[in-house]
C-alpha cells in the first residue's frame, strides 16, 4: 500500500484500520496491554508496563469512536488493568510495570512512580470516558487526583519527574520527556473534564520549552537537576537510551511543535505568546539537523549539542511526529513548504517503515533504513503510528479524542462539556 503523494483522508483511514488490526491480541493474560512482537504476538516474557497499556487504551478508544469493531472490547480490557493489575492499592498510584509473575518490577519504570506513566494513564482515562468505556470516569478522576497531589508543583508551575514506591522521596531527575506528555494530557483532561485549570497548567508547563529554544538555537535539552538546572551531559555514556538518550532528540522537537500549536489553538488569546514562532524554530532545527543527516532518507534519533549525530536510527515515531507537525504546521500558517514536508515524509514512512508483511511500522531502523532492533525490539505499541494517521484530518482543538467525537458523533460516546 503505498502512499500518494498526498495522502487523502481515505488512505490515512485505511492505514489507521490496518495498524487497529495488527494489534488485537495486545491484552495479557495479567491484565493490561502486552508488549508486541514483529508480527503482533504478545510477549508474554516481558513484563506488563504502564505507559504501553496507557497507549493502547487511548489507540483502542480511538478506534471504538471511529466504529472499528472490536476496538472498544480490546480498550476495555486494558483499561481494567490500569483498575486491577498495574494499579498500587497500597500506596495509590501505577506501577511502571509488573513482571510475567504479577510482581513490581524493581527500579527505574517499575515499582517507582513516574510521571511520564501517569501522564499517560491520565491520557487513557480521559479517551475512555470519550469512547464512553465503563470504568474510564474512574481512572480518569482517580489519575488526575494523583497526578494533581504528586507530580504537579505549583509553585515553579513544572513536573516532578519521579517518586519511590510509597511516595516517600521524589528522585533528583527532572525530564522534558515527562514534561511534554503531561503537557499532552493536561490539554485532553482539560477539553474532557471542562475544568480550564488543567489548560492553564499546560500554559505554565510551555514556558520552559519557550525558554529553551531560545536559549539553545531550537535544540531542546532533555535533562535538567532537581532545581531544574540543564545536565547536557547525561547518559553521554549511554547515547541510545530509550527514555533518557544523550543530546537533542529530534522527535521530541517535533512532537513539542505539535504541541505548541494545540495548546495554542486551546487557549486563544490567553495563550503565552511565541508559542507560533517557537513551533517553527522547533521544527526547522529538526528538519535541519535531523532528516537527511548522513545521506540517507529519515531522520537520525538524536544529535550533540552543534547538530552532529550521534544516534543514527531512524526510529518509526520520530516520523510519525514530523508528519503530524508538518500537518499541523500547515494548518496553522497555510504555508506551502509544510506540506511538502508532509508529503515528503508521508512517502519516506510508506516505503520504510510500514511493513505490510506482518503489519504495523518497522519500530528501528539502522542508517541505511533497514529494520534492526537495538534500542526497540518488535513493535511495542501503536501509539504513534496511529496518531499520525489521525491528527491531520482534525483541527488543533480541542484535543484527539474530543475532536474525534465531535466528528464522527458516535452514539453513546460522552459529549464536549458545555
Amino acid at each position: 500500500m503505498s502512499a500518494p503523494s498526498a495522502p487523502g483522508d481515505a488512505w490515512l483511514d485505511a492505514e489507521c484500520r490496518r495498524l487497529l488490526d495488527f494489534g488485537r491480541r495486545v491484552v495479557h493474560p495479567l491484565g493490561g496491554a502486552a508488549w508486541l512482537g514483529d508480527d503482533g504476538s504478545p510477549d508474554l516474557d516481558r513484563p506488563v508496563h504502564t505507559w504501553i497499556t496507557s497507549r493502547m487504551v487511548h489507540v483502542y478508544a480511538l478506534g471504538s469512536l471511529l466504529g472499528v469493531e472490536g476496538c472498544a472490547e480490546i480498550a476495555s480490557a486494558a483499561l481494567e488493568g490500569l483498575r486491577t493489575t498495574l494499579r498500587d492499592a497500597e500506596h495509590g498510584g501505577w506501577f511502571g510495570a509488573v513482571g510475567p509473575d504479577g510482581d513490581p518490577v524493581a527500579g527505574p519504570g517499575g515499582a517507582s512512580k513516574s510521571c511520564y506513566a501517569h501522564a499517560f494513564v491520565m491520557l487513557a482515562g480521559s479517551t475512555a470516558v470519550v469512547a464512553g468505556l465503563p470504568g474510564g470516569e474512574d481512572v480518569l478522576a482517580d489519575a488526575a487526583d494523583v497526578f494533581e497531589r504528586r507530580f504537579w508543583d505549583e509553585g515553579p508551575g513544572r513536573v516532578v519527574d519521579e517518586w519511590d514506591r510509597a511516595w516517600t522521596d521524589a528522585l533528583p531527575y527532572r525530564g522534558l520527556n515527562s514534561t511534554m506528555h503531561a503537557v499532552e494530557a493536561m490539554l485532553a483532561v482539560g477539553d474532557v473534564t471542562g475544568d480550564a485549570v488543567w489548560h492553564r497548567r499546560a500554559g505554565r508547563l510551555s514556558g520552559l520549552v519557550l525558554d529553551l529554544a531560545a536559549a539553545h538555537d531550537g535544540r531542546l535539552p532533555e535533562h535538567f537537576r532537581a532545581d531544574w538546572s540543564v545536565d547536557l551531559e547525561l547518559n553521554r555514556d549511554r547515547p541510545d537510551d530509550p527514555f533518557k538518550p544523550y543530546g537533542a532528540t529530534v522527535g521530541h522537537a517535533l512532537e513539542w511543535s505539535r504541541l505548541l500549536l494545540h495548546l495554542e489553538a486551546t487557549l486563544g488569546p490567553a495563550a503565552p505568546a511565541g508559542l507560533l514562532d517557537t513551533a517553527r524554530l522547533l521544527f526547522e532545527r529538526a528538519v535541519a539537523d535531523g532528516w537527511h543527516a548522513d545521506g540517507a532518507p529519515g531522520f537520525v534519533y538524536t544529535t550533540d549539542w552543534e547538530g552532529r549525530p550521534v544516534v543514527r536510527q531512524r526510529m518509526h515515531w520520530v516520523a510519525a511526529e514530523a508528519v503530524a507537525a508538518a500537518a499541523a504546521l500547515h494548518r496553522r500558517t497555510g504555508e506551502g513548504g509544510y506540506a511538502d514536508c508532509y508529503r515528503r515524509w508521508w512517502a519516506y514512512a510508506a516505503q520504510h517503515l510500514v511493513d505490510l508483511e506482518q503489519g504495523s511500522w518497522h519500530h528501528e531502523l539502522d542508517a541505511a533504513n533497514r529494520p534492526q532492533a537495538s534500542v526497540w525490539p518488535g513493535k511495542p505499541d501503536l501509539y504513534h503510528a496511529v496518531q499520525a494517521t489521525l491528527l491531520p484530518r482534525l483541527a488543533l482543538a480541542p484535543s484527539l479524542a474530543s475532536g474525534l467525537a465531535a466528528v464522527v458523533r458516535v452514539p453513546g460516546a460522552a459529549a464536549p462539556p458545555a
